[in-house]
C-alpha cells in the first residue's frame, strides 16, 4: 500500500534548530524507497507504506539520539498523493 505522510520537527531549546531540522530533512532524503519534498512548513514523504515508515524511524531515531530534545509531529494518508503539485480545488 502506497501512502502519503507529512512531517514536522520542532528542536526544543537547541542552540541550532535550523541545522537539526535541516539534517533531518538530509537524512529522509537519502533513504530508500520514498519519495520526500520540502516546504516552509513541513516536509512531505510518499512510498510504500513499509518504506516511510523505516525512513521515518530511522531518522527520528538519529535526530532523538542526538541528545537535544525534539517533538515531531507526524501525519499519515492511506493514499498516494501527488505532493509535487498543487491540489486541485
Amino acid at each position: 500500500m502506497r501512502i502519503t505522510a507529512e512531517l514536522s520537527l520542532y528542536p526544543l531549546a537547541s542552540e541550532e534548530p535550523i541545522a537539526r531540522i535541516t539534517g533531518f530533512i538530509r537524512e529522509l532524503r537519502e533513504q530508500p524507497g520514498v519519495e520526500v519534498l520540502t516546504n516552509q512548513m513541513s516536509t512531505q514523504l510518499r512510498g510504500e507504506l513499509e518504506d516511510v515508515q523505516r525512513a521515518v524511524d530511522a531518522c527520528m531515531k538519529a535526530v532523538m539520539e542526538s541528545g537535544d530534545r525534539v517533538v515531531l509531529v507526524a501525519k499519515y494518508l492511506n493514499a498516494d498523493l501527488p505532493i509535487d503539485s498543487p491540489p486541485q480545488l
